[in-house]
């Protein structure tokens, strides 16, 4: 019975696992090796018995140092994360009073606007950046990180408020009501007893922000492009392609750079992720 149920669970939990793990994490894997890989190995033919795919036994940082010098990539990694943090903290803000008001108060069509709320965030952003185009051209903001930082909303607030409205419905509507008649007006209750409750949910919410504004690209490359007001994303792309020509280490090095901010997040909040969406969900 024991060697059945550890065979069990090597064969339908451990294995597959660990196969989703080496999945997932390979490219990250390619990533690291092609960014510390020669270009005399790089650029070496695969027909080649020298070649090794997988490794390489000439580490060198030379492509990470050109990246850094030669480009503009720190540049791009603040503008990245001065887009990203703001568009977060705006919808955020945005999303955590929608939600409240949508999932704890009693109004008409609270429900149909929380459905419509839901339905905007499935509009295509392919579909959204034609009229938004034409609305930053006319406020003159092109170019510029705001032209980001008012369109990043537009997607970050309808799914911020969905997400929040889940979580808020999870939340025992007596604990409001008690503060309420211990004399706390709705604003405390809401400041004081539900948002510090519903603090999973707001980092959850703010964790999937950050990473659709880090790694957003269609409205940064229609609105900006001055390289020196380039994100990340677009840069990377833009930048080290030049014609038919890949600078694979540099991309690769960018790649692994630029996702590292995300990763750190994920990483450092992520109980409070997880019970966030698990609470949501719930909701």
């Amino acid at each position: 019975m024991i060697e059945g149920a550890r065979w069990r669970r090597w064969s339908f939990f451990y294995v597959p696992v660990t196969a989703f793990v080496i999945f997932l994490l390979f490219p990250f894997y390619w990533m690291l090796v092609t960014a510390i890989r020669p270009d005399r190995e790089l650029y070496k033919p695969w027909s080649s018995p020298l070649y090794q795919p997988f490794w390489t036994l000439h580490p060198t940082f030379q492509h990470v140092h050109d990246l850094l010098t030669q480009t503009l990539f720190s540049t791009w990694m603040l503008n990245t994360m001065i887009i990203s943090i703001a568009a977060t903290l705006i919808s955020l803000f945005c999303g955590l009073f929608a939600g409240y008001a949508l999932s704890r108060l009693k109004f008409p069509f609270a429900g149909s606007i929380g459905t419509g709320i839901f339905i905007t965030y499935l509009v295509p952003q392919t579909l959204l950046f034609i009229p938004l185009s034409d609305i930053i051209r006319n406020f003159h903001l092109g170019d510029t990180p705001w032209a980001l930082i008012l369109t990043y909303p537009t997607f970050l607030v309808p799914f911020c408020t969905w997400l929040l409205m889940g979580y808020f419905k999870s939340i025992p509507k007596e604990l409001e009501e008690c503060a309420r008649i211990d004399g706390a007006t709705r604003w405390k209750a809401m400041l004081f007893i539900v948002f510090p409750v519903a603090l999973p949910g707001i980092l959850s919410a703010g964790i999937f922000a950050f990473t659709l504004s880090w790694n957003e690209f269609i409205y940064a490359l229609v609105f900006l492009s001055s390289p020196t007001e380039k994100t990340v994303s677009v840069g990377v792309t833009s930048d080290l392609v030049r014609g038919d020509v890949f600078y694979w280490g540099q991309l690769m090095a960018g790649a692994l750079l630029g996702s590292i901010p995300v990763a750190f997040v994920y990483s450092f909040f992520v109980e409070h992720y997880v019970s966030g969406i698990t609470g949501s969900v719930k909701g």
